[in-house]
């Protein structure tokens, strides 16, 4: 297994794909917002979880598995957040002007995330979904469940990040 660093951490957290469900910890640096590591520079090409536990959705049966060590690549990866109830801080300006939360549903293989996003008061979610460009979005005050595996219940978490190119939005009336 894995030695911490001095400047190291392990970190808890889940990340999913289309057919998976995958919480383990990550080593990061010290000073890494792990909330938000996969939307910088610094970011793997695999994502190395320890102790993970993996729920694969493809096939009859939802079986979970173990493994000590999984590399998980990246571009897989739609959505990732740090377990609850360790969290970082926010990733905005609580001052910024000209923004509103806008409450959607997101639709992710077998989750459906409930959360708010924050968009340009000016030009409503449809635009600055395509005008942003962006490869991860932060969703916040998410409440995550699975109609396949209600077992799993409701997990809410204060920031997630969001591939929008793989996931759907629903926009609520």
């Amino acid at each position: 297994m894995y030695t911490l660093a001095p400047d190291e951490k392990a970190t808890l957290v889940m990340a999913y794909t289309q057919n998976m469900l995958v919480r383990g910890e990550v080593v990061t640096k010290q000073g890494v917002r792990v909330s938000t590591w996969l939307r910088t520079d610094a970011a793997p090409e695999y994502v190395h979880l320890l102790r993970a536990q993996v729920i694969n959705f493809c096939g009859p049966q939802v079986k979970p598995f173990s493994a000590p060590e999984l590399f998980l690549p990246t571009e897989r990866i739609s959505a990732f957040h740090i377990v609850p109830p360790t969290q970082d801080t926010i990733d905005y300006d609580e001052s910024e002007k000209n923004r509103v939360w806008e409450p959607v549903t997101v639709l992710l293989g077998a989750f459906v995330i409930k959360a708010k996003a924050r968009i340009s008061a000016q030009t409503g979610f449809g635009v600055s979904l395509v005008t942003s460009r962006v490869v991860w979005m932060s969703l916040y005050d998410a409440s995550i469940s699975s109609p396949v595996l209600a077992q799993m219940g409701v997990l809410r978490v204060p920031l997630l990040i969001v591939r929008p190119n793989q996931v759907s939005f629903v926009l609520e009336e």
